[in-house]
């Protein structure tokens, strides 16, 4: 299981992201968004080598205060191939420079992210070494999903990104999330499996959204 170090990041994962999203064709906000990490979960590389986390980035300066979902990955050498998908490097207090990717592109967090969906997988604390987050839901009703030798090639549109999978299914991952308070988030009728989670909101209150949504092709 992945060790959460509690050191410091420079630049910090927030100051990465705010110059990364108004990139983004699914960005919402102005040229200067104000992000504050309001949540998220990770997952665990079964080589682990890769971090790999999910963060619900909040636009504070937008109106609504729009939440974004950004699956990232944290490498100690760049990932071949995929200079396209760069957020930017950091400083990691214990272990050095650090590449950080769109994990939408990079192998072993879609690999694994399936296999959360599939039940194979289990959600981990964001900020916490060695536990699971048990607010994590997910499902999967179809056949099994075989990836091997996979190569993610994701398409980002106006609402996310889609990536087809091997399977003849396609992971949608929902960039520009849609919570709901006090209550699980809506999944669609076709949709073959799911993530969703929550996070602190104003006033109290707990939100929830889809993070992921597995259909077919």
């Amino acid at each position: 299981m992945a060790v959460i170090h509690h050191t410091t990041l420079k630049p910090t994962k927030t100051e990465l992201l705010a110059g990364w999203l108004p990139g983004r064709p699914w960005y919402r906000g102005g040229p200067a968004p104000v992000l504050e990490k309001s949540g998220g979960f990770r997952l665990d590389d079964p080589e682990g080598e890769v971090g790999i986390e999910f963060i619900v980035a909040t636009d504070t300066a937008s109106p609504g205060r729009t939440a974004y979902l950004a699956p990232l990955t944290y490498r100690g050498a760049p990932l071949e191939g995929a200079e396209h998908a760069l957020v930017g490097t950091m400083e990691h207090g214990v272990l050095g420079t650090r590449w950080v990717y769109d994990g939408c592109h990079d192998p072993v967090l879609v690999t694994q992210s399936l296999a959360l969906i599939e039940g194979r997988a289990r959600a981990m604390a964001q900020s916490v070494s060695d536990t699971p987050d048990r607010e994590v839901t997910r499902s999967y009703t179809g056949a099994p999903l075989s990836l091997n030798g996979f190569t993610p090639e994701p398409a980002d549109g106006a609402d996310g990104t889609r990536l087809p999978t091997p399977n003849g299914t396609v992971l949608e991952i929902h960039r520009v999330l849609a919570p709901v308070a006090g209550q699980h988030p809506p999944v669609p009728r076709d949709a073959l499996g799911h993530i969703a989670t929550g996070w602190p909101g104003p006033d109290d209150s707990r939100l929830r959204a889809l993070f992921m949504t597995l259909r077919q092709a």
